[in-house]
């Protein structure tokens, strides 16, 4: 049994206390947004809130829940949410399985990668982009927020990766008694790729969710912006659906930036409680996919 020095134990000691601190640090900003979305008016006002809310109510969350434009930029991003992360995993497992074969197996592989490749390293502007997917159609669908990054070289690149780190007796044995690519793919690789795939998928969930530019240029009006594109709009520029309000004891409770927080916290919410499910595999996933040749 190893015994650490004091030194060692000083230095733990030390490690420890900083990312304790670092870790703190992260969670103030949204502590904070949190305090103040439960505080009043004039509470927030004064600039009295820091981590625990002053005059706690709820009425700012009862006033954004009852906003129509709120909820419709929600379910606007929910859709684009499920459907952007379903198309990008689907894409992506397929897209890893043939380029993780050797040149040997694949005779086109290497043209395939260094042309996916190229993508990551030259972009063709953001002029040709919005003219693209103009000529197609596309604005102010959801597929305009879906379709242009459809494929993610980067996830395909990690998950190859970790399709290469898999043992070639599984597949070898599988050819042996019959099965085809299709049926190697999602019987053998998908299952065994699990930490990686959903590493992938947290990754694409909190891209689609935090997404907020294509949605304000590609969309026709701003009753078609996914949330973050509505919340933009909403943090730079002032709430104006406030002077709409008649009830006296409302608007003592809630003010334009109780209402800020109250939107930015429950935007964040849905990736706040789906993390914790996909923590585990994190950490593994990234960490295989990145070190295998």
């Amino acid at each position: 049994m190893n015994h650490l020095t004091r030194a060692g134990r000083v230095f733990n000691a030390f490690n420890a206390g900083f990312l304790l601190l670092l870790a703190l640090l992260c969670l103030f900003p949204l502590v904070n947004v949190l305090a103040v979305s439960l505080s009043s008016s004039s509470a927030a006002g004064a600039g009295l809130v820091t981590l625990w809310p002053v005059d706690f109510t709820l009425q700012s969350y009862e006033f954004v829940l009852n906003k129509p434009e709120f909820l419709r930029a929600l379910l606007i991003s929910v859709e684009r949410l499920l459907l952007g992360t379903a198309i990008n995993m689907l894409l992506t497992i397929t897209l890893a399985y043939p380029l993780s074969k050797e040149p040997a197996a694949f005779k086109g592989r290497t043209v395939y990668v260094w042309f996916f490749v190229v993508t990551i390293l030259v972009g063709g502007g953001l002029i040709p982009w919005y003219l693209i997917i103009q000529k197609l159609g596309l604005l102010g669908s959801i597929w305009a927020l879906v379709l242009p990054g459809a494929v993610n070289v980067f996830n395909a690149v990690l998950l190859l990766n970790f399709y290469r780190g898999l043992p070639r007796e599984l597949e070898e044995a599988a050819f042996v008694d019959g099965a085809g690519h299709w049926r190697i793919l999602w019987s053998i690789y998908v299952p065994l790729s699990m930490p990686a795939i959903a590493t992938l998928i947290l990754f694409s969930m909190v891209g689609h969710w935090n997404s907020w530019f294509d949605g304000l240029i590609l969309m026709n009006s701003p009753s078609e912006y996914p949330l973050q594109s509505y919340l933009q709009t909403v943090v730079i520029n002032r709430d104006l659906t406030l002077v709409t309000m008649s009830d006296a004891a409302t608007l003592a409770a809630v003010s334009d930036r109780t209402l800020k927080g109250a939107q930015i916290f429950l935007a964040a919410l849905p990736i706040i409680c789906v993390y914790p499910f996909l923590q585990r595999f994190f950490i593994k996933g990234i960490v295989v996919g990145s070190v295998k040749e």
